[in-house]
C-alpha cells in the first residue's frame, strides 16, 4: 500500500516506528505538500469574492499551478520511499565472490544517485511552490493571510528537510561531476527557497 493511501494516524504511527522507511524525505514531502495545499486553499477562498474581483484571473492561474504542485508533492511522498527501498535492496545481493562485490558497488552507487535525486527533484518544487504562494500575497482573502504564512513555514521546512536528504546521499556517492553539481544547484535552491519563505513570512505579520 503507498503512503498516501494511509489514515493520517497511520502514518504517523508508521513514521514514528523502527521501520527504515517512511523518513525524513517523505516527511518534508508530506510538509511541502501541506504548504502548497494551504495556498490552494487561500485561492479557494478568494476567487469569486466581489472584494478581490480584481485579482481573480491572477489568483486562478494561482490555483491551477497550486494544484499541480499538490499533485507532484504528494507522489513525492512515496517516491522518495521507493528510493531508499532501492538502497536498502542492496545490501541484500550477494557478496561472496569478487564479482558479486563489484556489482554490489556498482548498485549501490545508482542506488545512492536515485535516493539523492528524489529530494533534490523535491527541492525545486518547494521553491517554485514557494514563488507560486507569494503571487497570492496581497491579492487573496485576508481573513486567510495566515495561511499562506503557514504555508511559507511548511514549505520551508520541507525544503530544509529535501537538502539535508541531498546531503547524507551525496556523502556516499564517489561520483564526484555528480556531487559537485547537486551540491552547487541544492545550495543556491535552498538559499532561494529559504528567502521566498521568510518574505512571505514577514509580509503576513504584515496583515494578520
Amino acid at each position: 500500500m503507498k503512503l498516501v493511501d494511509l489514515t493520517v494516524t497511520d502514518f504517523i504511527e508508521t513514521l514514528g516506528s523502527d521501520a527504515p522507511a517512511p523518513g525524513g524525505g517523505s516527511a518534508a514531502a508530506l510538509s511541502a505538500a501541506m504548504g502548497i495545499s494551504l495556498t490552494k486553499m487561500v485561492c479557494e477562498l478568494t476567487i469569486g469574492k466581489k472584494k478581490y474581483a480584481e485579482f481573480e484571473d491572477e489568483i486562478k492561474l494561482v490555483f491551477d499551478e497550486t494544484k499541480a504542485l499538490q499533485d507532484h508533492l504528494v507522489k513525492a511522498i512515496d517516491e522518495d520511499t521507493e528510493a531508499f527501498n532501492v538502497v536498502s535492496a542492496v545490501f541484500s545481493m550477494p557478496k561472496e565472490t569478487d564479482e558479486d562485490k563489484a556489482a554490489r558497488r556498482k548498485a549501490m552507487q545508482s542506488a545512492l544517485e536515485g535516493a539523492a535525486e528524489s529530494p533534490f527533484r523535491m527541492m525545486k518544487l518547494m521553491v517554485n511552490a514557494l514563488e507560486v504562494t507569494q503571487k497570492a500575497i496581497g491579492k487573496s482573502n485576508t481573513n486567510a493571510a495566515s495561511d499562506l504564512g503557514v504555508a511559507a513555514l511548511n514549505l520551508k521546512a520541507g525544503l530544509q528537510g529535501a537538502w539535508l536528504n541531498v546531503l547524507i546521499n551525496l556523502s556516499g556517492i564517489k561520483n564526484e561531476e555528480f556531487v559537485a553539481q547537486h551540491r552547487g544547484e541544492g545550495e543556491k535552491l535552498l538559499a532561494m527557497g529559504t528567502a521566498l519563505a521568510d518574505e512571505i513570512y514577514v509580509e503576513t505579520l504584515k496583515v494578520v
